[in-house]
């Protein structure tokens, strides 16, 4: 379930704009909790722009987005500004403002839906707002009988990378954890975490998705 497209906030911006990028994750603890820091130059060519096709975008002007707050620590932060059920947390794009910040989806007990602003410097709530989503049905569904919270899945992931994504994919037989990681370099990767095991596999239908989509280009 992807109700807001991963902006390449930790990005390999080299490979199209000759920005540069890195990220360092170390993991530590009973619990593999992982803490990452990562410092992108981006240009805003690689930031998707939210003011359409007629607004007005400055191509050589570059900023450094500095996220020092993991997904899972994101999570805990939104957790104690509002309580429920967190399905999708991102590192994503502000609006219009181009701040990078973690979006963090909660889902309350009388089914209203929450969506938190974390501040990836310092994990501090930036604010909240109400959404309306119509798959609440679908997410409890999925969710009923789980052991595994998307906070324990973000720190699963993270031994595999820096996660800058973790979402619920409650569509389908197979429901799981959906997290993207990227290493050093600027390496993207997908990952399935079990909803009950925890259990980190590759996602293999997104890598294949990936290779055609290559290969459409190529042609």
């Amino acid at each position: 379930m992807k109700r807001n497209i991963v902006i390449a906030a930790v990005t390999a911006a080299a490979l199209i704009g000759g920005g540069t990028a890195t990220a360092l994750a170390t993991t530590g603890g009973d619990q593999g909790s992982a803490r990452q820091a990562a410092n992108t130059q981006l240009s805003k060519d690689d930031v998707r722009d939210d003011r359409g096709d007629d607004g007005d975008r400055d191509d050589d002007a570059e900023k450094t987005v500095s996220a020092d707050v993991t997904a899972s620590e994101a999570i805990a932060s939104a957790l104690k500004h509002t309580s429920g059920t967190v399905v999708s947390a991102e590192l994503d794009d502000e609006d219009d403002s181009g701040k990078v910040i973690w979006k963090v989806d909660v889902l309350s007990g009388d089914d209203t839906w929450h969506s938190v602003s974390v501040d990836p410097a310092n994990g501090k709530v930036l604010g909240s707002h109400t959404d309306d989503e119509d798959d609440t049905a679908q997410v409890r569904a999925a969710l009923k009988g789980s052991s595994v919270t998307a906070e324990e899945a973000a720190k699963a992931a993270a031994g595999k990378g820096v996660v800058t994504s973790v979402d619920l994919d409650e569509d389908g037989k197979n429901k799981s954890w959906e997290a993207e990681t990227r290493k050093s370099g600027g390496a993207e990767q997908d990952w399935k975490i079990d909803l009950t095991s925890g259990k980190v596999t590759a996602d293999r239908a997104d890598a294949q998705d990936d290779d055609a989509d290559d290969a459409d280009d190529q042609d």
